[in-house]
């Protein structure tokens, strides 16, 4: 998404980290700007005090501790002397240096770093204090790690890019600030921050976890749970273009089938369109399966959600690095919970769901513009009339566009997750694909919105036509309906006289994804 990460920051509520669970609403907000604070009462502080103090107490007796006085992965056999130890955090940081691709933006950037934070202030890390404050000054600073998309496999964690939240944590690789691409150094210059020295567990802990493919669930969630309910303002806005029938929304024929999510959306439209007070029938008995099955469609990701959010926001309130540092009870618990099976299967399974979105919606386009189906309207929703309506094609090429964005939605939803791939000498035999599930689901909501953009200028063009031929009366929209059918005007002149829509597009998929429509 390319909003202002701080646009908005005065607005949002702070976000307390150390204190009790957070919400991925919450990580949403920190992600958009929000202030954070770390739990600062002296009771906490010792309580994670005590995990580095044992990893202190373990070095003074020799301890053997995994990454602490062993090497990395299949490395774990290589034993590393006490006047090393101090240097292999850094080393781990640097080594794995090594992501490619497209750079996370600012905003996703502020979510990962508040997703690794949240973890580590669990407290099962053996981190100090002092390494959680420094997250937390990053991100009240606005100070974006600079990290490549590519080159995590899930497990053991999002080792690569965050190794790139590591380095910026000891000032090296670049930043974000305030709007600029910067060396770390640089900038922790001139603001005078000393570069962090991580102790030992500190370079481990930072890196071996999930914090990136759940930072990347947390925003699509959000992104998704708009989509369910703006596809079914979607949905009515084409029932009422196509003069379809509202009896397919009927609440009598939703209780036959009584899926929760599914029959929220069937009530969303059923509202939308002022069913039960202004029943719109049609000629025909039943519509084409774009209209009458939208709320079986939308619904299968409206039903989804509540096992996606507790999958996500377990995994976020969870420790998953290894090993787990018990400081209270003084154990080293050596396992697996950098592994992100969870994540990569809500995020496998919500690209599914959201691409689905985008293929109801392109079908719903393709009768709209087609005069064979779309029951009295002009072709491809042009408004040109007389002898200018040979040179006109209104929606013709968007309509091709929306095909596009579509198939490769629907081409994405290949799961990842079933792309396991053994690496590191065999150690990590069995990984999850969950940071590709993810970065898969955020292109697929990305070309959903394009498709819903698409949507929400043609079926406002529809209504307007259907006005102009007085086979709507204005006055019957609902209050619902007319804000969005006001909201999109605003933005949008009738389409009459041929003219490039890219602009008008843009701006209308940054405001789904601000969430600036008006769909409740």
């Amino acid at each position: 998404m390319s909003q202002s990460t701080t646009s908005s920051a005065a607005t949002l509520a702070t976000v307390t980290f150390g204190q009790q669970s957070i919400s991925l609403e919450q990580v949403v907000s920190v992600a958009k700007g929000a202030p954070v604070k770390l739990n600062d009462s002296q009771q906490y502080q010792e309580n994670i005090q005590k995990g580095a103090r044992f990893i202190d107490s373990l070095l003074h007796e020799e301890g053997v501790v995994y990454g602490v006085t062993t090497g990395y992965g299949d490395s774990c056999t290589v034993t590393v002397g006490l006047d090393l130890v101090h240097e292999l955090p850094l080393h781990l940081s640097r080594f794995h240096g090594c992501g490619l691709g497209d750079i996370f933006s600012p905003m996703q950037s502020r979510a990962i770093m508040a997703c690794r934070l949240n973890s580590l202030a669990v407290g099962k890390s053996g981190v100090t204090y002092e390494l959680l404050q420094r997250i937390e000054l990053l991100l009240n600073l606005d100070i974006c790690p600079v990290i490549p998309e590519e080159g995590s496999v899930g497990a053991s964690g999002d080792l690569t890019p965050l190794s790139y939240l590591a380095a910026v944590l000891v000032g090296e690789r670049e930043v974000t600030y305030q709007g600029q691409r910067r060396a770390t150094k640089d900038v922790y210059a001139e603001l005078n921050i000393v570069p962090l020295t991580l102790r030992p567990k500190e370079g481990l802990a930072l890196m071996n976890g999930t914090a990136v493919m759940t930072a990347l669930a947390c925003l699509a969630y959000d992104r998704a749970q708009y989509l369910a309910r703006l596809s079914s303002r979607i949905t009515a806005m084409a029932s009422l273009t196509l003069k379809g029938n509202s009896n397919h929304f009927d609440d009598i024929l939703f209780d036959a089938k009584p899926h929760p999510g599914q029959n929220q959306i069937a009530t969303w439209i059923r509202e939308d369109l002022n069913h039960h007070t202004h029943p719109r029938n049609s000629d025909r008995l039943q519509d084409r399966y774009s209209i009458r099955c939208a709320p079986h469609i939308i619904g299968v990701l409206q039903d989804a959600l509540p096992f996606m959010r507790q999958f996500i926001e377990t995994e976020l309130n969870s420790a998953n690095d290894n090993p787990i540092v018990d400081g209270e009870g003084e154990h080293i618990l050596h396992g697996g919970h950098f592994y992100g099976g969870h994540i990569a299967f809500v995020m496998d399974s919500m690209k599914n769901t959201v691409a689905n979105l985008a293929d109801l919606i392109d079908r719903q386009m393709a009768l709209v513009m087609d005069p064979k189906f779309n029951n009295g309207l002009p072709a491809n929703l042009s408004a040109a009339t007389g002898a200018r309506q040979s040179i006109n094609h209104g929606f013709k090429a968007v309509q091709i566009g929306v095909s596009a964005w579509t198939a490769e939605a629907l081409k994405n939803t290949m799961p990842a997750s079933v792309f396991s791939r053994s690496t590191e000498c065999h150690n990590q035999d069995k990984v999850s694909m969950g940071t590709i599930a993810a970065r898969d689901c955020m292109r697929v909501l990305q070309l959903t919105e394009q498709v819903a953009a698409a949507a929400l200028l043609a079926m406002t063009q529809g209504i307007h036509l259907r006005i102009a031929q007085q086979e709507l009366a204005e006055e019957s929209l609902t209050p619902s309906l007319a804000k969005t059918v006001q909201q999109v005007s605003a933005d949008f002149e009738l389409l009459t006289e041929d003219r490039p829509l890219e602009a008008v597009l843009r701006q209308t998929v940054s405001k789904i994804q601000l969430g600036e429509w008006e769909v409740c």
